[in-house]
């Protein structure tokens, strides 16, 4: 339900320590005097939402426990692809973020849902269509079932808006108002624009994509960095850190937490799950404060998102059982609804929309029917191409990005260098 950027790469003592936890890191057991089990590999808060769908689950299927092995996100990621790697300790069902789904799709480990006897393609018109194409493969093959999103959203503390004289169409009619609302931010209350420069890379390049090529990489492979929508990007990343608008704290961070508790941060780009954990966790005494906003000239975007997918190698009696838990979770609108309430993941399936719980307003936002908004852009974001070196583009665009901020590497210069270095990495 929220994107990390993790390395893709395993040492061997990762593996081993992934080997490990994968054989110690058993909870929620539900398989008493069941005939068969299955295990399912979660993470927060994915594995509430498949404990929660225990009693339907076990009324469809009384004779079969399930098995709930749960870690956290970054131990989660890792255990799976060592599982992946070395063939041990599969899960009949395993939990994915959307960073990870690009990098799995090309593997060959997974599952190909569209074959039979699963043919998920019969269906696939009831999920979001961007979060099925995240999980297509180069050949047509469907990895992953999506069960939740996360719809961009600007997220804005009105009360600094206010004090800097600043409107909600100055931080959305372009890309150059917003850098230039969040100057009158830092002149008038010391606020930052966002958190780090990086942040608003992240939205620009998903701007203007064209259909049936990915962040990094076409259809055939061939690199797209060196491109006007990656030198627009920087160019913007550039003036944010030129006019000292960004905190220099990374996502995740404590020093990120404590700036929404102490309001020194104004915007925060992100998905809409976001809302959910300042409420809950990160700065819930700045209730009231927020109110959420669509990206800067429209730029549908989406920030993670969670799928279920099924080991090739995991055990075959399993898999007709793996792949009905996979419907149930995803394809059942009370179980998806149910999800939405409880954790704050926003439905992939389609026909949960026209449900009044969008229609209510979000105390948090200051009572604010954000959800409305929410819905609308998942309507509204394309699909994206994923590709197996995506998570090492990632790292290697954020790399050359730090290289144009930190040490005045020309633009031209990094967006080159990148793309040489990915087109090495590209047929791997």
């Amino acid at each position: 339900m929220f994107s990390c950027n993790r390395s893709p790469f395993l040492s061997r003592r990762q593996a081993v320590r992934g080997l490990a936890a994968l054989a110690a890191g058993a909870s929620g057991v539900r398989a008493d005097a069941a005939e068969q089990v299955l295990t399912v590999a979660a993470f927060p808060a994915v594995d509430k939402i498949v404990e929660a769908a225990l009693p339907a689950w076990q009324r469809l299927h009384p004779g079969v426990g399930i098995k709930i092995v749960s870690r956290q996100f970054a131990d989660h990621h890792t255990a799976m692809t060592t599982a992946l790697s070395t063939r041990f300790y599969l899960p009949d069902v395993m939990a994915l973020e959307v960073g990870y789904v690009g990098r799995f799709a090309q593997g060959g480990g997974l599952e190909d849902l569209a074959a039979s006897p699963y043919n998920i393609g019969q269906v696939s018109d009831r999920y979001v269509p961007y979060a099925v194409r995240q999980a297509t493969g180069r050949g047509g093959a469907i990895v992953a079932a999506p069960t939740d999103i996360g719809p961009g959203t600007l997220l804005v503390r009105h009360d600094v808006m206010a004090k800097a004289g600043v409107s909600d169409d100055d931080l959305t009619r372009s890309w150059d108002s917003y850098v230039a609302a969040g100057v009158k931010f830092k002149q008038s209350t010391g606020a930052y624009l966002l958190a780090h420069a990086r942040d608003i890379k992240d939205i620009a390049i998903r701007t203007g994509v064209q259909p049936g090529e990915g962040l990094y990489f076409d259809q055939q492979s061939h690199v797209l960095v060196d491109t006007p929508r990656f030198a627009r990007a920087f160019e913007l990343a550039r003036e944010v850190r030129k006019h000292k608008l960004d905190a220099r704290v990374p996502t995740w961070s404590n020093e990120w937490g404590e700036s929404f508790k102490r309001g020194t941060l104004a915007t925060q780009l992100t998905g809409a799950w976001l809302a959910g954990h300042l409420s809950n966790w990160l700065a819930p005494n700045t209730k009231g404060l927020w109110h959420a906003l669509q990206l800067p000239e429209q730029s549908f975007a989406a920030f993670g998102g969670t799928f279920f997918a099924m080991p090739r190698l995991a055990p075959a009696a399993n898999k007709a059982l793996a792949w009905q838990l996979i419907q149930l979770l995803t394809l059942d609108r009370d179980m998806q609804l149910a999800a939405f309430k409880s954790q704050d993941a926003f439905p992939a399936l389609v026909s949960t929309y026209d449900d009044p719980f969008f229609e209510q307003p979000l105390p948090f936002l200051g009572g604010q029917p954000a959800r409305v908004m929410w819905r609308d852009a998942a309507r509204n974001i394309k699909a994206v191409a994923v590709h197996k070196q995506d998570a090492f583009a990632g790292e290697v665009i954020d790399t050359e990005l730090d290289k144009v901020l930190d040490q005045a590497k020309p633009i031209s210069t990094a967006l080159a260098d990148a793309a040489r270095l990915l087109s090495k990495r590209s047929h791997r």
